[in-house]
């Protein structure tokens, strides 16, 4: 009898005690509250990323440094995505950036004493296309293409217009005075990449290496080139386009046979594609 007495009192204690849970509208059932009724959901900790995705947003903020956390983040996901699934965020860039500033700061003195391998003359062209516009601002297009083992700068023109054709005509000029290429690297511009374009150096015999959108690093030998020019053209107010070819004759002619150059040990591009060694020690 005591038994289920007891029994009975416990039944009623828990249907009171569901009651006043139910009828109290702040949610708390006998001092507890419904929030912490019963265990909390297990959280899953993060995994943290391999120690090559943190790397390689390393190297690449030291290529971009005036890129922000957002673009970062784009280039890493558009090249690693497919390729070993694996993506960051803008808040994951941003911290790997504050928490590693000497790593970037020394890939970026790295990147910028690295001496490119050798190798041989009229393998790889650059181009790339420059504007600069005249006092009374009307934009003029140029075309530059550079040698890639040299550095020499094999055209420096003003185009008439920004047509596959006279980009094709251009090119021929070049490959006439100075021989083919085997590649011609250039960015996805739509008349550098146009079904005529791409013809014309089929018939020529080049190859056309393309680089990822957004990649202006792939090409950076031509970019750095067109970055000495502007800086050069900067200076000048030009009156026309025959000022402005007069200019880039000029600037041509400093850069190849006057302005040494650092990855060159010191040398000029036009004594590099003749094969002259200056600094070498001669017979005694």
């Amino acid at each position: 009898m005591g038994t289920g007495w007891t029994w009975m009192r416990g039944l009623a204690l828990r249907l009171w005690q569901w009651l006043m849970g139910w009828r109290n509208p702040s949610g708390r059932r006998c001092g507890r509250t419904l929030s912490s009724d019963g265990p909390s959901p297990r959280r899953h900790p993060i995994q943290p990323k391999p120690k090559w995705v943190q790397q390689e947003v390393i190297r690449l903020k030291a290529l971009m440094p005036q890129a922000g956390c957002r673009m970062i983040a784009h280039h890493f996901n558009r090249r690693w995505t497919h390729q070993r699934k694996m993506t960051v965020s803008k808040t994951y860039v941003a911290d790997t950036v504050r928490r590693h500033q000497y790593r970037i700061l020394q890939a970026r003195r790295k990147l910028k004493h690295r001496v490119p391998r050798p190798i041989s003359r009229n393998r790889i062209w650059g181009c790339d296309l420059l504007v600069k516009t005249d006092r009374d601002g009307h934009p003029h297009l140029a075309l530059a293409i550079l040698d890639h083992a040299s550095r020499a700068c094999l055209r420096l023109q003003r185009l008439s217009d920004k047509s596959s054709w006279t980009l094709l005509q251009e090119l021929i000029e070049a490959v006439k005075r100075y021989g083919r290429p085997q590649f011609l690297r250039t960015d996805n511009e739509a008349v550098l990449v146009s079904r005529l374009f791409r013809v014309g150096l089929w018939l020529l015999g080049i190859r056309q290496q393309r680089i990822e959108p957004g990649c202006p690093w792939q090409n950076g030998r031509v970019e750095r080139f067109i970055g000495t020019v502007k800086r050069e053209l900067r200076q000048e107010v030009l009156t026309g386009g025959t000022d402005l070819d007069h200019r880039l004759a000029g600037i041509r002619q400093w850069y190849n046979h006057e302005r040494p150059h650092d990855h060159l040990q010191g040398r000029t591009p036009e004594e590099v594609w003749a094969g002259i060694n200056v600094f070498a020690a001669k017979p005694g």
